[in-house]
């Protein structure tokens, strides 16, 4: 597991306070919203958004196909963190 994974476990499970949930318990590829995964809803998707600006300093705009699709597992959202940090660079 990259490094950028293990940060991102850690910010959803501190920023969504799953106390019982620990990062390691989240697969990199596990759905994080609807039924299956971690079951989060759009609530939590703005609140880990807010967090990665404050963080990583990388604006999110509205909820477009890239967004989705870049918030739907660790692995997806960590590429999603390293191309747009690279671009801030």
């Amino acid at each position: 597991m990259g490094d950028l994974e293990s940060e991102l476990k850690t910010l959803i499970v501190t920023t969504l306070k799953l106390e019982d949930l620990s990062p390691e318990d989240i697969d990199s590829d596990e759905p994080l919203f609807g039924d299956a995964g971690l079951g989060l809803d759009s609530i939590d998707a703005l609140e880990i958004g807010v967090s990665i600006r404050k963080i990583y300093g990388i604006k999110i705009d509205s909820a477009s196909d890239e967004v989705k699709k870049s918030f739907a597992c660790i692995r997806n959202l960590a590429e999603f963190v390293r191309a747009h940090r690279e671009a801030v660079r």
